[in-house]
């Protein structure tokens, strides 16, 4: 099938291929940023991003030495925060080892923090045309309906055996457009639910679609349903008009990442109660006056989250802040909001303290 496949498969990818900024050259250094920032997100989301990112550290270099709080900041809206500091951390450890780009080695880019095998590959393929196989989320559906695999995809055994059907597949010439080719073709014909089998440029050589298994392939089991989790925020004012925001640890959601302080609300608790705990557990405050401000809805992974912002004043002016769990904290004018690197969902609860609060004061954080 090999044989076949190659061309086919590319000669439909020189014709139809998504023009990505990714794409325009084989630096390596832009093939592996996009990589990092293409992980559980859509392309046509990444690429404001990715051009934004990219001018700011455009390469190895300007990335290692960067503070990890301008990382952060470039990468927000973008989620999934564990990438851009592990990105960060990789490229320090390339300076580290005297390296000015991402080398055409496999051992060295695969002990790189936050890149696995399917990275690896997808990196050297592209820009060194390694001919290494590929296998993600796209690839595993589409290879799973080329070969007719009736068995989960995503068990142990399958995804073994799909590894070496990729391995088996991916051609001497022109490997990384191949790969490129194989994700291209499963997220814009092989779809998970009514492929364009019709237009697909492999049609003829798949299993699922001679036979008529394309609603059965993959064989994938259900998704767990969401869990709701509420949580709440408190925005804590002082009396120059400045606002509380913590900065969160570097492991778990949002690391290294501001907000406000935000608790999860345990069943049964008032959510004055949680707004309080919020304040004294993690900044060591007593609010004066909380009062219900905006609410919103976000999903996290497998989280459906309700969050709840409070504002509230210290009922002593001239307590101190005495963290717990954050790594620091800050007060701020509305108008420097911008200045912090922050998750989206406490993006928009800032938003909603800006534009109904002054945002009086001098520029700078405090």
């Amino acid at each position: 099938m090999s044989r076949r496949l190659a061309p086919l498969l590319l000669h439909w990818f020189d014709t139809n291929q998504r023009q990505f900024p990714w794409r325009k050259d084989r630096d390596p250094y832009r093939i592996w940023v996009s990589e990092v920032m293409l992980q559980q997100t859509v392309a046509a989301t990444v690429v404001p991003f990715f051009d934004r990112f990219l001018e700011r550290f455009p390469n190895v270099e300007s990335l290692a030495s960067a503070q990890v709080d301008e990382v952060l900041h470039y990468w927000q809206g973008l989620g999934y925060y564990r990438r851009a500091r592990m990105l960060h951390q990789a490229a320090q450890k390339l300076v580290s080892l005297g390296h000015k780009n991402l080398p055409d080695d496999a051992e060295v880019v695969h002990a790189l923090p936050g890149l696995g095998q399917y990275s690896t590959n997808a990196i050297l393929s592209q820009a060194y045309g390694r001919p290494l196989p590929i296998l993600e989320a796209n690839t595993f559906r589409l290879l799973a309906r080329l070969f007719g695999l009736l068995d989960d995809p995503r068990s142990k055994t399958s995804e073994a055996w799909l590894w070496e059907a990729a391995e088996a597949l991916v051609p001497g010439d022109r490997p990384g457009d191949f790969n490129q080719a194989l994700m291209e073709l499963g997220s814009q014909l092989c779809v998970g639910e009514s492929p364009s089998c019709l237009v697909c440029p492999a049609q003829a050589l798949c299993v699922a679609n001679l036979c008529g298994l394309q609603a059965t392939i993959p064989n994938t089991p259900p998704k767990a349903a969401a869990t709701s989790v509420s949580e709440s925020s408190v925005a804590i004012v002082d009396e120059q008009g400045r606002w509380l925001v913590v900065r969160r640890p570097s492991k778990g959601r949002s690391g290294l990442m501001w907000e406000f302080p935000r608790v999860e609300i345990n069943p049964g608790e008032e959510i004055t109660e949680a707004v309080k705990r919020a304040a004294f557990d993690l900044a060591g405050l007593r609010l004066v006056d909380p009062q219900k401000a905006t609410k919103i809805h976000h999903a996290v992974t497998r989280f459906k989250v309700t969050l709840q912002l409070w504002t509230a004043g210290m009922a002593d002016p001239a307590s101190k802040v005495l963290l717990s769990f954050h790594l620091e904290s800050a007060w701020v004018y509305p108008k420097d909001f911008a200045l912090l690197a922050v998750a989206t969902p406490q993006r928009k609860l800032m938003a909603w303290i800006k534009e109904k609060y002054s945002p009086d004061g001098p520029s700078g954080a405090s």
